[in-house]
């Protein structure tokens, strides 16, 4: 689909709702232009959040990418949960928050292949929150990066307070190729990403994310090999 010269595309999980709003407005036509004219901006909307641009991938092996649009809200340094699996050694978590006007396409931070996803049942509480990562409804998964399979990223969607629905298009045992859409959360979500072990993010809190675009941390940079003055 274009519009005045932009290129993007809608997530089949919009289908639906622009379909359902659409009706909906046609027939308030009949009744109320005002109840119509709500009905093609909600449906305008559900378009607008469902959207999937087209973002540039960058191709380095070692670089891992964010999975999601939003903003860093908090970067810790803590081992993962046990059921991940993940060596029980600490690593660097970094979490992005995404708000409704963010796009929410999740996109595949390596390439690789799929070990496990694990999902898990829970609350529905305000995704800003930190707690939100431990009681609310989530799914996660553990990739091997391509042509190092004992380097280990985790990344998890996590359900928020208005968000009632995860979407994740991938499996065990999958072959993956980094930056290409593998799901979404609808409506207001959060994202944590387990970087491997040794690895050091390379972005602060507060900093704006590009999923798919936006470099979290290069594997090919260890601690203890950082030049002087590096910020971590």
């Amino acid at each position: 689909m274009s519009l005045v010269g932009i290129n993007f595309s809608v997530h089949k999980e919009g289908y639906r709702f622009i379909a359902i709003g659409g009706l909906v407005s046609f027939i308030f036509t009949f009744f109320s232009s005002f109840l119509a004219c709500i009905c093609v901006v909600l449906t305008l909307f559900c378009a607008f959040f469902f959207r999937n641009p087209k973002r540039v991938i960058p191709m380095n092996p070692d670089l891992i990418v964010s999975p999601a649009d939003g903003v860093v809200t908090g970067i810790a340094h803590e081992i993962p949960p046990q059921e991940l699996e993940l060596e029980g050694e600490k690593r660097y978590r970094v979490t992005i928050f995404l708000s409704i006007f963010n796009v929410h396409m999740n996109r595949l931070p390596v390439s690789g292949k799929i070990k496990k996803v694990v999902y898990q049942p829970g609350s529905f509480l305000n995704a800003a929150l930190e707690k939100s990562s431990i009681f609310n409804e989530k799914n996660t998964i553990v990739a091997e990066l391509e042509g190092d399979s004992k380097s280990l990223v985790a990344f998890c969607q996590i359900a928020g307070m208005i968000a009632r629905r995860i979407v994740c298009d991938v499996h065990e045992g999958q072959e993956i190729k980094k930056g290409e859409v593998f799901g979404l959360i609808r409506f207001g979500s959060r994202c944590d990403v387990w970087l491997p072990v040794g690895t050091i993010p390379q972005v602060i809190v507060g900093q704006t994310m590009i999923g798919g675009e936006t470099v979290l941390t290069d594997v090919s940079i260890k601690k203890g090999t950082l030049r002087e003055g590096t910020m971590i």
